[in-house]
């Protein structure tokens, strides 16, 4: 019973497979489609978006000839502070004051990502904007006004300016060839889909296989339907009418 099942599995994942070589030319047409259709609109309908960032180094009271483990923990947490305190209302809306822009301090917010290297003191803060000169501003800016504000509201030693924000050339977004791909590998799967889909509500009998599989009925034989015969019987029928009218 179980060897049967997995006979008629097999049988069906064959079948399957050549189903899907027999359309490949449908799954390969509609994968380029598809990528095509996805490289333009990444190209031409998104709008590119450009990352600049800069980097500060946070320098904590403390001797550093006595740091000790609880120390860095302090350390670890100020950083986790700093990068909260970043993109707090009081540093935004003196970034939006000082370079007198038409946002939102939660607008900025959205445009502003702070990631702490594991193990350093080291904040990189990254703007992300469609304008590339507007990115590198906000985040030189945005750098310089948390260096003098958070100094004295954190009391720190000194935060120190250590990379200004670069001016990008490339967009950091969208990734047109990853979407292309992934427009590609989507349209396979959407033909492999249809094609799988309209197979299987396909019912019609096909072949003698068939009628055992849907029916459950043993074929006992098959019948050979030739064309030529279909083609012929017309003319067959009329030759034996005209016969019996000479007949009668």
């Amino acid at each position: 019973m179980y060897e049967k099942k997995y006979e008629v599995s097999e049988i069906e994942v064959k079948e399957i497979l050549f189903l899907f070589l027999k359309r490949l030319w449908i799954i390969i047409l509609t994968g380029i489609i598809c990528a095509a259709g996805a490289f333009l609109i990444s190209k031409y309908l998104i709008k590119p978006e450009y990352r600049s960032t800069a980097s500060i180094y946070i320098i904590n009271r403390q001797d550093a000839s006595k740091t000790t483990y609880t120390d860095l923990q302090t350390g670890s947490q100020l950083t986790k502070d700093i990068m909260f305190m970043i993109t707090s209302r009081a540093v935004l809306e003196s970034v939006i004051e000082k370079l007198d822009i038409d946002m939102t301090p939660k607008e900025l917010a959205d445009l502003i990502s702070v990631h702490n290297p594991e193990g350093t003191r080291v904040l990189e803060i990254s703007i992300v904007n469609k304008n590339p000169y507007l990115a590198k501003e906000l985040a030189d800016t945005i750098a310089i006004v948390a260096s003098q504000n958070l100094v004295n509201i954190m009391e720190i030693e000194k935060i120190n300016i250590l990379e200004d924000g670069n001016l990008p050339v490339y967009p950091s977004s969208p990734d047109i060839s990853r979407n292309t791909v992934i427009g590609a590998v989507l349209g396979c799967v959407i033909a492999c889909f249809l094609i799988l889909a309209l197979h299987l509500m396909n019912d019609r009998i096909k072949n003698a296989d068939d009628i055992e599989k849907y029916l459950g009925i043993t074929t006992l034989a098959v019948i050979p339907w030739d064309e030529e015969v279909k083609k012929k019987k017309p003319f067959a029928s009329k030759n034996v009418y005209q016969q019996e009218g000479y007949a009668s």
